[in-house]
């Protein structure tokens, strides 16, 4: 099990599955949504997670897709994708212990910001790993 929340401590949550889909996401929409260069997620069941504290709030940030933050803070919690309706993403930060989910991978690299310089040997997919992987020159 893990444990997590937002940085204000209104909101808390539970994790009782087992994580999969481990990546750092390069995409523009996390990019923006979390002002940072770059976000951390896995995934579970929707069925393995579970809120002990608070509401997350929630946007459509595009078409079939749901994300859900704190109100009072503004930390970015977890992604919902209508075409994996059983499945939900969680960010590895708002973990209490993020080092017990290090990322398997790098999507989206097609949206990398290039002053970011990666040093890791993780996997990069130019979109998900579905399309393949590609190297930065």
């Amino acid at each position: 099990m893990h444990q997590g929340g937002c940085f204000c401590g209104a909101i808390r949550y539970l994790v009782t599955a087992t994580p999969f889909n481990s990546t750092l996401c390069h995409c523009t929409m996390c990019r923006r949504a979390a002002g940072a260069p770059a976000v951390a997620w896995f995934s579970v069941p929707k069925t393995g997670l579970r809120y002990t504290a608070g509401t997350p709030a929630c946007y459509a940030s595009s078409p079939g897709v749901l994300r859900r933050f704190c109100a009072a803070c503004g930390t970015q919690l977890t992604f919902e994708d209508a075409r994996w309706p059983d499945e939900i993403d969680i960010t590895t930060a708002s973990l209490d212990d993020p080092e017990l989910i290090p990322p398997g991978y790098h999507s989206f690299m097609q949206s990398h910001v290039r002053w970011l310089q990666l040093a890791d040997t993780l996997p990069r997919y130019v979109r998900t790993r579905a399309e393949g992987a590609v190297q930065l020159p």
